[in-house]
């Protein structure tokens, strides 16, 4: 069920994607609306599952994780099916390394990509042939190092 947002419910995300710290009174100041109808839209769209999660946003280099790269991976569909398996299998194992920031099932020339976040280019070359390319289920794989992370 997807739910339907009002000129309220878009306020209130528009701050909170912005400031997710913000306390019920700082978004009721920033919004002008009362701040009962800020826990209760809160409450609303956490329910129906609009806002999935509250999270952070780390410094990459302030936890060790300078290095980005997309990592570009082709998925051996034979492999998979014998093994019963599925792309969004191949996924969620990809997703479960400390490495992997984001997986994602993609179409075009490549399978899936993955962002991928580590010291430095040594642990970067340890992680792709140690780790990454010895899953079952991967074909191939194709680096995009980030040269200017956003």
């Amino acid at each position: 069920m997807t739910a339907t947002l009002d000129d309220k419910d878009r306020k209130i995300l528009a701050v909170l994607q912005e400031h997710g710290e913000y306390t019920t009174r700082q978004i009721a100041k920033r919004t002008l609306l009362p701040a009962t109808t800020i826990h209760n839209r809160i409450r609303k769209l956490r329910n129906d599952k609009t806002i999935r999660k509250f999270t952070i946003d780390l410094d990459p280099a302030a936890v060790g994780k300078s290095f980005m790269a997309y990592v570009l991976i082709s998925a051996n569909l034979e492999l998979l099916k014998q093994k019963k398996r599925t792309q969004y299998d191949l996924a969620k194992e990809l997703r479960s390394f400390y490495f992997t920031e984001r997986v994602d099932i993609v179409s075009g020339g490549t399978d899936l990509v993955a962002i991928v976040r580590v010291k430095d280019v040594e642990e970067f070359d340890k992680i792709l042939l140690g780790k990454l390319q010895a899953v079952d289920g991967v074909k191939n794989t194709q680096s995009l190092i980030v040269i200017h992370p956003q």
